[in-house]
């Protein structure tokens, strides 16, 4: 009977611990607050609440003879929030620079049903016919604001790497409407190359990654004598690139006429369905129209998502050894503190102040373990810089870490859920404590 008893006590809290999961992971953080006050109220109001705050405060002065165990706790959530919220900045990071890349003020045409830019190839009667959409933005002469470019790979030597340590960095061959298109790209060093020649331009997260960008050196691209004559920055994606005239980057990696993009300035955001449909519409074209920023927030997507999964399995993995350190701790910390909580049992407290007392203690120490962690990776990873190929391009992308608050309160959220999950079980066990059996013990 016991033992059936048992179990069906052991099934409840499972299922208490699904269902209060499954709602701690909903909860936004205005509710919490809203749920910490009123928890707070029934301390203050209540009689058990009342003796569960008493009980806290027992438990809560004698941390400090259980350091060894109590840091335990706060070290291994502390990890599990550090790992964590490090491995989602690199993905929040990551898709953030993409993000910014774009706006709904330009779109990019690309042939039909090219997943990317470097996948497109734009015939040269193409590039000529789009400009002359309606819906494009003019310049003062009456010219239309459209970007024709080209993209190719080109493979540099890493700086702080030996002569065979290379890696890929994308080469845009652009005309001057780029710079229109583009006004967040600014010149911080040198000249802009000149049309015609062999030139580069470099961004300052290209010229991070790779040897040899510095504004008067000489580079081998397509086994051809390019000399770096400026550098760019544009705190975006394509701070990862070089540019030069795309005249000269057809020639010397034989692509013609044909370029793999055409950004052009919309004379209106709001009119873009309509340019959309005139190009589709038109039957010389067979394109693919999107914004800017959908199109480089879809391309962030795949990473964004895949390294995200992988923060949230090895998160798992970490949480599930810290769960069990908990339950170790706090089981060890009901032993000792039996013959105490039987007594408080004995002279008139309630279970629900004893169980309340030790899930208390234990999330406060996941609280300080989440704090601690989420401390640990703002101080080392915000803004920690990396690369990685991007998707959609041929190139590395220079991007930074961002630990942003929502990474922050998911942290946070993690830690609690731990402090929940390895509390539970001892509180629960501490209410049941056998009053007799204990104080016999005495």
């Amino acid at each position: 009977m016991n033992k059936f008893k048992n179990f069906m006590i052991g099934l409840g809290l499972m299922v208490l611990l699904v269902v209060a999961l499954a709602i701690w992971v909903k909860l936004t953080w205005p509710l919490v607050l809203a749920a910490a006050a009123l928890f707070a109220v029934w301390m203050a109001l209540t009689r058990q609440g009342r003796q569960a705050a008493s009980v806290t405060a027992v438990g809560v002065s004698t941390l400090r003879q259980r350091l060894g165990s109590s840091s335990v706790i706060v070290i291994g959530i502390a990890g599990v929030v550090g790992v964590l919220v490090a491995l989602l900045a690199m993905g929040e990071g990551y898709a953030e620079t993409l993000r910014k890349t774009g706006n709904t003020e330009t779109a990019i045409v690309m042939r039909g049903a090219s997943a990317s830019e470097v996948m497109s190839v734009l015939e040269r009667d193409s590039v000529v016919v789009i400009p002359q959409a309606a819906g494009i933005a003019r310049d003062a002469q009456g010219k239309p604001i459209a970007s024709p470019e080209i993209v190719v790979a080109a493979n540099l030597q890493l700086k702080g790497g030996t002569a065979d340590d290379v890696g890929s960095v994308q080469l845009r061959g652009i005309g001057d409407e780029a710079w229109t298109v583009r006004p967040n790209v600014k010149l911080v060093a040198g000249r802009k190359f000149k049309p015609g020649m062999h030139e580069l331009m470099v961004g300052q997260g290209a010229q991070r990654e790779f040897a040899d960008l510095g504004v008067g050196h000489q580079i081998k691209l397509g086994n051809q004598l390019w000399t770096v004559v400026g550098e760019f920055a544009s705190g975006d994606a394509l701070d990862s690139e070089l540019w030069a005239d795309a005249n000269v980057v057809a020639e010397a990696y034989r692509r013609g006429g044909s370029r793999n993009s055409v950004t052009v300035k919309l004379a209106d955001p709001r009119g873009f369905d309509a340019f959309k449909a005139t190009l589709q519409a038109d039957p010389r074209l067979k394109v693919d129209v999107s914004t800017t920023i959908d199109y480089f927030s879809k391309q962030s997507e795949g990473t964004s998502k895949m390294i995200k999964a992988i923060g949230i399995t090895v998160g798992v993995i970490m949480a599930i050894g810290a769960i069990f350190g908990a339950l170790n701790c706090m089981f060890a910390a009901v032993a000792a503190r039996a013959r105490e909580i039987a007594t408080l049992r004995a002279i008139g407290f309630r279970g629900i102040p004893v169980v309340v007392a030790i899930m208390l203690e234990t999330m406060l120490l996941a609280l300080l373990g989440g704090l601690l962690g989420g401390a640990l990776a703002w101080l080392i990873f915000n803004g920690y810089t990396a690369s990685t190929l991007a998707a959609g391009s041929v190139g590395k992308l220079s991007f930074e870490f961002s630990v942003t608050p929502a990474l922050l309160w998911s942290g946070l959220k993690w830690a609690l859920a731990i402090g929940f999950i390895g509390g539970l079980f001892p509180a629960v066990r501490a209410a049941r404590l056998p009053v007799t059996a204990a104080l016999r013990e005495l």
